[in-house]
């Protein structure tokens, strides 16, 4: 009897876009985020053109993102465009019917529609909307990479790549009743990975210099990393306070020991093999950090 070999299955993927021009018409950029479903990691894109629209910009950032596919996959396509959106799910079928044109006459961008509705034979797209500008963590983020195209395309300043972190990581803590966890994002190269860690007996400090500890022991020695915390002990003692311990012999300035002196230690070394900043996140409400609450708490157990 022969058997019929296994079917690989389709890879679970999902997209989110956003587009714009400023003015509009005017400098135009496009993103797009890849999160694939199986392994946890994320792929972005992202490009502009000197004489764009909002609408233009929508429908590239989709082509862009499904063209970066390599094989047939479930998509579930996150967009803030209803054009986008309600031109693919409702309108599309009628435009063809009549030759790529609307009742009313011509239709704008056929170009890019033609292209998009090759793109959507090849693969099974769900298409959903998104409101804007509400916190969405990948929309929001998105948002961000298409308006810095956007910068780039009118000349305006954008950081050098020297300039910008290497990595990013972002620390959330969760503790109560002696139980605690950590959680961190680490974003580098386009890619993100979640560190998160559970114990017994600790304090909210201690947590978060073991959540800084490990995300830098993580990182290879000699890139750049921006540390995101809400926490002004781990951003205060590693910016400002760690000299003055260590020039007094690990004693505070009452003559106190310092406490958590060996995690500390930890920190102060793994911070001197990389280029540390620390953004002050005071007042900011940063998408990555609600997730990580969460993950913080599953980790507390």
């Amino acid at each position: 009897m022969t058997e019929t070999p296994e079917t690989p299955e389709t890879p679970e993927i999902t997209i989110y876009t956003d587009g714009g021009a400023d003015p509009n018409p005017g400098a135009g950029g496009w993103a797009a985020i890849l999160l694939d479903k199986t392994s946890g990691k994320h792929r972005e894109l992202s490009g502009g053109e000197p004489r764009a629209t909002n609408n233009r910009m929508e429908l590239t950032a989709a082509i862009r993102g499904l063209e970066a596919l390599k094989h047939r996959c479930r998509v579930r396509l996150y967009t803030d465009s209803q054009y986008l959106r309600k031109g693919i799910t409702e309108w599309l079928p009628g435009w063809i019917a009549r030759g790529w044109r609307r009742k009313d006459g011509e239709l704008q961008n056929e170009d890019l529609w033609r292209r998009l509705s090759e793109l959507v034979q090849e693969h099974e797209i769900r298409w959903d909307w998104v409101k804007g500008h509400a916190g969405n963590r990948w929309n929001e983020r998105a948002d961000e990479l298409a308006t810095l195209e956007i910068r780039k395309q009118k000349g305006g300043k954008v950081a050098p790549a020297a300039a910008r972190p290497q990595a990013e990581v972002f620390l959330r803590v969760s503790c109560a009743k002696g139980k605690g966890g950590w959680a961190a994002l680490i974003r580098r190269d386009g890619e993100e990975e979640v560190l998160s860690g559970g114990f017994s007996s600790i304090t909210p400090n201690q947590l978060d210099l073991l959540g800084a500890i490990a995300a830098l022991e993580s990182l290879p020695p000699g890139i750049s990393i921006a540390i995101h915390t809400g926490s002004d002990y781990l951003r205060n003692g590693a910016t400002r306070w760690i000299d003055g311990w260590k020039r007094r012999g690990w004693k505070t300035q009452e003559g106190q020991p310092v406490l958590n002196r060996d995690l500390w230690e930890r920190l102060e070394k793994a911070m001197a093999a990389r280029k540390i900043t620390w953004p002050e996140t005071k007042g900011r409400e940063l998408p990555e950090m609600k997730d990580l609450g969460t993950r913080a708490k599953e980790a507390a157990g």
